[in-house]
């Protein structure tokens, strides 16, 4: 069973921000698109690029951790896991998906210091919605910019050991 790895920018970022290019460089093959426009818009070319697509690995910024979240709450059984990074839960958006109730693991990392997306609303929310949640909450703000690059992403993203990228190779990081 082959997972496909998705990852989701904030609103105001592109493929192209900081978490894009960590991804690519580091997860060949991680679906990485551009979002624009409204969420109904973003959302429309989010499930015409997952359509017919399972065994996904979600992972979303901000205003993509919102449409991670719509789309896991709406095809459940094509999500394997949820990663949200300071999701934008607390937006009106959605609210037509807090009755849900979502069995998929979901991990939340949220800045302390976040002065976009609220802790406590958002924390709320993910506790009511989520069944399988881990909340980490960091001495950070809303980028993530200290903790995301520390965070174990060949464990969150399920990577298999044979599939790592080799030191030098795709790696910006890696030394040889």
């Amino acid at each position: 069973m082959g997972c496909i790895r998705v990852f989701i920018h904030g609103l105001e970022s592109t493929s192209q921000g900081t978490k894009g290019l960590y991804f690519r460089a580091r997860y060949p093959g991680m679906m990485i698109g551009d979002y624009e426009g409204s969420l109904e818009n973003r959302m429309a070319r989010l499930e015409r690029e997952l359509d017919g697509k399972e065994n996904l690995i979600l992972v979303g910024s901000s205003f993509g951790g919102l449409m991670a979240a719509i789309h896991a709450c709406t095809r459940p059984k094509d999500v394997l896991r949820l990663i949200l990074l300071a999701p934008a839960l607390n937006l009106p958006d959605f609210e037509p998906y807090l009755a849900e109730v979502v069995t998929m693991p979901v991990t939340v990392y949220h800045g302390r210091n976040d002065d976009v997306v609220p802790i406590a609303p958002v924390m709320t929310i993910a506790e009511k919605v989520f069944a399988n949640l881990e909340y980490h909450v960091v001495d950070d703000d809303h980028s993530l910019h200290e903790t995301f690059p520390g965070m174990d992403w060949d464990k969150l993203l399920l990577w298999p050991e044979k599939e790592k990228p080799q030191a030098g190779k795709g790696d910006p990081g890696a030394t040889t």
